[in-house]
């Protein structure tokens, strides 16, 4: 879910094994800063607590893999959120003769995330990070997100690992 320190632990974890950190979360926030028509529409989106189309993150995400500085793998953050982008990502690695190694999912308390939320608004000043935002977000992710997270642990069950977000970041470091 949205808050339960995915990001910051693909970080540390990039970091660790020399590898890039693709956050689509991060990708579409340095978009923002663009100034054309397509980052206009992108706050107006991301303001609101929606996310991206599909077809808009597939091609963004499909860019990034075949490029050279994923030639030494990666870790993608927040990436599929969706069945019809698990779809596509199951597909183009197929193509491309790519493997998923391995699956992470962070399970955490809601009321836990909100908290977490409102502090990280806070801190680094973002405008996707009000409590209406959130809860659009949580209910996104029940909706569009979690049945992604079941689809990954019942097709990828050796592949897929559960973990308890609710612990402190060195903790949960230390179990990844």
């Amino acid at each position: 879910p949205p808050g339960s320190g995915k990001g910051t632990q693909a970080k540390l974890l990039a970091k660790s094994l020399n590898i890039l950190h693709l956050s689509t979360g991060d990708i579409l926030r340095e978009k923002l800063n663009d100034g054309d028509a397509l980052s206009f529409k992108l706050k107006k989106i991301m303001s609101s607590g929606n996310l991206v189309s599909d077809e808009f993150l597939n091609q963004i995400i499909a860019n990034k893999l075949m490029s050279e500085e994923c030639r030494n793998g990666y870790i993608l953050d927040g990436y599929p959120r969706t069945i019809s982008q698990s779809d596509f990502l199951l597909s183009f690695f197929k193509s491309n003769n790519l493997n998923l190694d391995i699956i992470f999912n962070f399970k955490i308390d809601f009321k836990l995330v909100e908290e977490r939320i409102i502090n990280r608004s806070k801190q680094e000043q973002r405008s996707d990070d009000n409590l209406d935002v959130i809860k659009t977000r949580l209910d996104k992710y029940i909706l569009e997100t979690y049945p992604v997270s079941q689809f990954f642990s019942n097709n990828f069950s050796q592949n897929f690992f559960t973990i308890d977000a609710s612990q402190e970041v060195y903790k949960i470091q230390k179990e990844l």
